[in-house]
């Protein structure tokens, strides 16, 4: 019975939901060949309202708003008011007024107060500020929508805003909260529009190709172009598909594939004359890049020229149409490859005006890029060097402004909220568990008195009383297994940190050496011509170019030896050691190591073993490694506040080692010294890892940490610090004897 009112229950919300996706589904042209056909005013209002919802802001929503108004002032079925709005707001627009953008927000305020959704108004809303090049304006407005919306559980609309700030956040560069909101707005159009779904699935993958992640692009697009509904997408959509595949393909050096995307991009049928003609412009550029990567010069020329009439005539933004329309780029690499650098120069810098003015972000970094290395190329180091320089900080700007990892943060989000369903799902099945068990128990209470009239009765609870233990045991079963899964996404996380820290050296390291990389070829440009001086320039920025190299893959080597030595601890077999002579050894070894970098240094070493320590079973090599830590960080202490320290000051610096066996079976070992300090804030993140008060470069944030885990997971004991700021610090290790 109750599986019977499940699969009911199940029908009933079937029903309005498959509902609502055929309504936001529907075939406009099919929907507009009814229209004629219907003689029924009731039935045409229904028809235009519909096609208003699909297309509001095309060249047949004029008419269509103008029959509306008519037939609704015989009918009288709708408020109105929105549409008079909308009609006035599509007029200002024709007239590229810049009232428009105004009137088409009033008109949307509207449309909000009786409740009517219209995501593809505030889709297409986009349009006007981008003309009007206000980005700060548009983010705002939508992140407000998205709140009001939220608050109302507007589904088609918060879509919208998803799916407008996906847009936004592609064109400043910041593709991880672009994939954030593209991959929530293809979750929230599942209860709506399989179309709208499978398109922003499809934006994802051209997202991560743009971001360099082409595992995730073929993931997402191969994941599109499998579902049933992808051959119903049309348009813009199957454009922007296929150009992005083309992209991917061309990058991965696959030319025949990429230029069956093109050819495939320029085939796709696209209904609305102006898209179809912006559309081809970018579908043609693409094609033309795709040639020139496999040097068929004299075949991209026609497909740039007729491009470049395209642009002419219609006057094309660069942000226009699917994706960016990059014709002075493209051209720039069409006349390197003919040989004439002034025209190529010109259409460089062209390109890098355009995606300045349009306030594009994504595109900037690379044409900077292109242009330090075309005018390497030409031997004009000075202009090489300013676009090097100026590439090299936006390209470190945009990474520390992102501060994410090349999967978007949402995928890990979803995953973590399909556990957290799981685990309620759990809980819901142990509390029914529970009250079965204890319905149970009473029943059996109730047999053991009449035994003998339900005997029967007592078999069956007995039973089921088996069968609900053994159901409870799986519960906790699986409940075990899903807290083992949160430790790996742990896991993840640490890794993901990882990368995080090693990327910034690496890409340093090639920033570098692709600077020095130009520098050294430029000294072979201009030959006998050359002057010493020029020489000696490039010769000392190669040495400071190599120096940084040098440093940032010291800084790389000393992460990975860290977590390497995070792997490792733990792990060797515990034998009886003397701690008093392996404290010594330690505290000897780190000054001497200190006093290598600065012989000048020198501090007074204080020593108080307790001779009835005795034997300890430790890991003789990990409490080593964690004894060398601690004195190493008390002598950089000491020695940063010796330096810190005005002229003449009495500062003697002191570090202090101890051990100590108290009454009970542990033993204690101390490391003191009269060093900086720390604050209450910097203590209490002493032992994360990758946690670091040493400046940039001079400090993994690994060596606490890695003590820390020694100290209390390989060995069950504790590690703990005292320390106040100007005074010193103490940090005392208790190990079981």
């Amino acid at each position: 019975m109750r599986w019977i009112v499940m699969v009911l229950a199940m029908w009933a919300l079937s029903g309005p939901l498959q509902a609502r996706q055929r309504y936001w589904d529907a075939d406009y042209d099919s929907l507009a060949r009814t229209l004629p056909r219907q003689t029924a005013d009731s039935a045409r209002l229904r028809t235009i309202v519909h096609l208003l919802d699909l297309r509001p802001t095309n060249a047949e929503a004029r008419p269509l708003l103008g029959q509306l108004l008519v037939l609704n002032q015989r009918l009288q079925t709708l408020d109105d008011a929105p549409y008079r709005r909308l009609r006035a707001g599509l007029l200002l627009w024709d007239r590229s007024s810049p009232a428009a953008l105004d009137t088409m927000k009033a008109a949307i305020n509207e449309f909000d107060r009786v409740g009517r959704p219209i995501p593809w108004l505030l889709i297409n809303l986009v349009s006007l500020y981008n003309q009007q090049n206000d980005m700060a304006a548009r983010k705002k407005y939508y992140e407000e929508k998205l709140t009001y919306y939220r608050l109302h559980n507007a589904t088609e609309n918060i879509t919208a805003c998803y799916i407008s700030q996906g847009a936004y956040y592609r064109r400043m560069g910041d593709y991880n909260r672009a994939i954030n909101s593209t991959l929530r707005a293809a979750d929230t159009a599942l209860l709506f529009s399989n179309k709208l779904h499978i398109n922003e699935i499809i934006v994802t993958g051209g997202l991560y190709a743009d971001w360099g992640n082409n595992a995730k692009a073929v993931q997402y697009l191969s994941q599109a172009q499998a579902m049933p509904e992808f051959r119903r997408v049309q348009g813009t959509n199957r454009v922007f598909t296929f150009l992005a595949l083309s992209k991917l393909f061309g990058q991965q050096k696959r030319y025949p594939a990429a230029l069956r995307s093109a050819d495939s991009a320029l085939a796709a049928h696209v209904s609305d004359p102006s898209e179809q003609q912006v559309d081809r412009a970018c579908a043609l550029v693409q094609k033309a890049a795709v040639l020139l990567q496999m040097r068929a010069i004299d075949q991209a020329a026609p497909l740039l020229q007729r491009a470049q009439q395209l642009d002419d005539s219609l006057d094309l933004p660069m942000s226009s149409g699917p994706g960016e329309f990059e014709i002075d780029a493209t051209l720039a690499q069409y006349y390197v490859a003919k040989g004439d650098y002034q025209r190529a120069e010109k259409h460089w810098l062209l390109a890098y005006r355009k995606a300045t003015a349009a306030r594009l972000d994504r595109l900037r970094p690379k044409y900077l890029q292109q242009l330090a290395a075309f005018y390497d190329a030409r031997g004009q180091m000075v202009e090489a060097q300013r676009y090097s320089r100026a590439y090299i900080a936006l390209a470190d700007t945009f990474r520390t402004a992102q501060a994410a990892f090349n999967v978007a943060q949402y995928e890990g989000e979803r995953i973590e909220q399909a556990q957290n369903s799981q685990i309620n799902n759990l809980r819901q099945a142990q509390a029914v568990q529970a009250v079965r068990l204890r319905l149970g128990n009473r029943l059996l209470l109730g047999a053991l008195l009449a035994v003998l009239l339900v005997s029967g009765l007592g078999v069956f609870i007995y039973r089921q009383l088996r069968v609900n233990r053994r159901n409870l045991a799986q519960l906790r079963q699986t409940q075990s297994q899903l807290v083992q899964a949160e430790k790996m996404a742990f896991l993840g996380e640490l890794t993901a940190g990882i990368a995080h820290e090693l990327q910034n050296p690496l890409n340093f390291m090639k920033n570098f050496a692709e600077v020095s990389s130009d520098l050294v070829e430029g000294m072979h440009g201009e030959g006998a011509a050359r002057s010493a001086d020029l020489e000696q320039e490039i010769l000392s920025g190669l040495k400071q170019n190599l120096q940084q190299i040098s440093q940032h893959g010291q800084r790389a080597s000393s992460i990975i030896k860290g977590m390497l030595e995070h792997s490792r601890s733990g792990t060797g077999r515990r034998e009886p050691s003397d701690l008093n002579a392996l404290a010594e050894e330690s505290l000897t070894l780190a000054y001497q190591g200190l006093r290598v970098d600065d012989k000048s240094f020198e501090a007074t070493l204080d020593k108080e073993f307790d001779p009835r320590i005795g034997a300890v079973a430790v890991v003789t090599q990990d409490i080593g490694r964690v004894l060398l830590n601690l004195c190493t960080n008390a002598l950089h202490a000491v020695r940063q506040r010796q330096h810190e320290a005005r002229s003449g000051a009495a500062y003697v610096p002191t570090v202090l080692v101890s051990t100590r066996r108290p009454a009970g079976r542990t033993v204690e070992i101390r490391v003191k010294d009269n060093g900086t300090g720390m604050s209450a804030a910097v203590q209490a993140k002493i032992f994360e890892p990758f946690f670091t008060t040493k400046p940039a470069g001079q400090g993994t944030g690994l060596g606490l940490s890695l003590s820390y885990d020694i100290v209390t997971k390989g060995h069950g004991g504790t590690l703990t610090v005292e320390s106040r700021e100007g005074e010193g610090t103490e940090f005392l290790i208790v190990l079981p004897a």
